[in-house]
């Protein structure tokens, strides 16, 4: 019988990690993407052992994206379920101020991973006549406010939200299913630039009087993750404590 492998690219996070301890029973081999936080995937190998197979990659380069890519295909390591979460920590960065770079490195480590991975993925699962891809989006893709001083993040969403969107209509007839889940602000690692003070003004503005936090989070991708959701696609689904 054929493994059934997952691919968690930035695993190494705590919704990665989340994830990855709450779903790894359902998988032979969990491909586990990281940067540079080896810590998280030691202590993920340390639980779960030889499924955990990490790779390492810079996503803002783009030779060691497509290397990611290939290795993963030469190693016969193509996942049936592809979930994206790789972004860059939120910048807390007034347009004015912001570079071209500031945008670019956001759209490399986000956007272009999802294009490169899923190009290189995408036909394995058509001969597989199955497959699942789930992309980390924003509470400001489901028509939220938008989070202030952060415009390399939101673009860079959106441009996702479309890969979702085109990727659900093109494949939505080879049993694949292409979704995006957009939580509210989530108190993780990834908070790290923006000032205390707007994180606890969210917290204080949600009707749950705090932040979501992975466990939140992480049941929402193992709804979409199994075969309950095998006829949900092209699906944008707000996790967000009723903000």
């Amino acid at each position: 019988m054929r493994e059934k492998i997952l691919l968690v690219t930035g695993a190494s996070s705590d919704v990665g990690a989340t994830l990855v301890c709450s779903i790894q029973g359902n998988y032979d081999k969990i491909i586990c993407h990281y940067r540079n936080s080896t810590a998280v995937i030691e202590e993920l190998q340390s639980q779960f052992g030889k499924k955990i197979v990490p790779v390492q990659a810079d996503f803002a380069n783009e030779k060691d994206t497509i290397d990611f890519a290939q290795r993963i295909i030469d190693e016969r390591n193509t996942p049936d379920h592809f979930v994206h979460l790789s972004a860059t920590p939120i910048a807390n960065k007034r347009f004015a101020k912001m570079q071209w770079e500031d945008f670019e490195k956001e759209f490399q480590i986000s956007f272009r991973s999802a294009v490169i991975i899923s190009s290189a993925i995408l036909p394995q699962m058509v001969k597989n006549k199955a497959g699942k891809l789930i992309f980390m989006l924003s509470y400001q893709t489901v028509n939220q406010p938008a989070l202030k001083y952060a415009a390399a993040y939101t673009c860079s969403k959106y441009a996702i939200l479309g890969l979702m969107r085109k990727l659900s209509a093109e494949y939505i007839d080879k049993k694949i299913t292409v979704n995006g889940i957009s939580p509210s602000i989530i108190e993780t690692k990834f908070l790290v630039n923006i000032p205390e003070l707007l994180i606890q003004k969210s917290a204080e503005n949600s009707p749950l009087k705090r932040n979501l936090i992975a466990d939140d989070v992480v049941p929402t991708f193992e709804y979409l993750l199994s075969p309950a959701a095998d006829c949900v696609t092209g699906q944008n689904i707000a996790v967000t404590g009723g903000n």
